[in-house]
């Protein structure tokens, strides 16, 4: 039987009432963190690898990021100007608690992240009574194209943005004689808000989907306030990167693109309408 069968057979949606809406929400969401509850519980499994290889992996001369922008140097002749060499920085723990409590909340960031295509299907679930046969099939593949931009965001986020920024602040000194120390804390944060940040922020295209289908907006007030939205994109960058250029133009190409993107799935929601309207 379908997921979605019993939500079917009770009642019609467009006749349900708010409080009727509110406990089908209710159930898409305890099923939604029931997934969360089972990847996290599995990230508990494998500490070795969630810390060892993944969360402090930015932090080791040996990441695949920093291996590649030294094979790049050598590539372009440069020596070895983008080769890191030296991550000066150490890690401690604050508190005898530090580490523990970190290892159960990265094990449920990790179970959000790798949960999300679930979570998507369930707002999906919760969404699909009430569309269309025309609207049922744009956002099934929205389903699979949001997972798609989540995890080239959190790739994104991961692999360029953690450790360019990583090895600026790490290395970033007033003088001399000041060593950095970060916490396991503040550097587990940085990583995870970076990243995860960037797979929402990746999203983008999605958000402009939902909001191009109720009306709020329009390809054409997209393009009209398309200069505004760069400066928007240029605030978000700057506040989620460290004050390098490096890094705030990396985040910003991407985030000017996806709003591209979202100018044409907006036009593709109009025209959509049209067609609906014009049966």
């Amino acid at each position: 039987m379908p997921l979605d069968q019993d939500f079917n057979d009770t009642a019609d949606p467009k006749e349900m009432s708010f409080f009727d809406h509110l406990d089908e929400l209710r159930k898409y969401l305890l099923r939604a963190v029931a997934g969360v509850a089972v990847f996290a519980i599995l990230a508990l499994c494998f500490p070795g690898i969630l810390f060892g290889e993944i969360i402090f992996g930015p932090s080791k001369l040996d990441f695949w990021t920093y291996q590649k922008m030294c094979e790049l140097s050598h590539w372009l002749n440069n020596n070895d100007v983008l080769c890191i060499k030296e991550l000066d920085f150490v890690m401690f723990g604050s508190t005898p608690t530090s580490q523990f409590t970190q290892y159960f909340v990265v094990s449920i960031i990790a179970g959000i992240v790798l949960a999300f295509p679930w979570i998507l299907f369930q707002l999906w679930l919760f969404i699909k009574p009430a569309l269309s046969g025309t609207e049922v099939k744009y956002a099934n593949r929205l389903v699979s194209f949001g997972s798609l931009l989540f995890f080239l965001g959190i790739s994104f986020g991961y692999f360029i943005l953690t450790p360019i920024s990583l090895n600026f602040l790490g290395n970033f000194k007033l003088v001399d004689s000041i060593q950095n120390q970060f916490t396991i804390q503040s550097y587990i944060n940085f990583v995870a808000m970076l990243t995860f940040a960037t797979g929402i922020i990746f999203e983008l295209p999605v958000i402009i989907f939902f909001l191009a289908k109720i009306g709020i907006v329009s390809s054409a007030f997209l393009k009209k306030y398309r200069r505004y939205a760069l400066i928007i994109i240029l605030f978000i960058a700057a506040i989620l990167t460290p004050p390098d250029v490096t890094s705030q133009v990396l985040m910003t190409i991407p985030l000017a693109l996806l709003y591209e993107i979202g100018i044409i799935i907006a036009k593709r929601v109009e025209k959509n309408k049209l067609a609906e309207e014009s049966k």
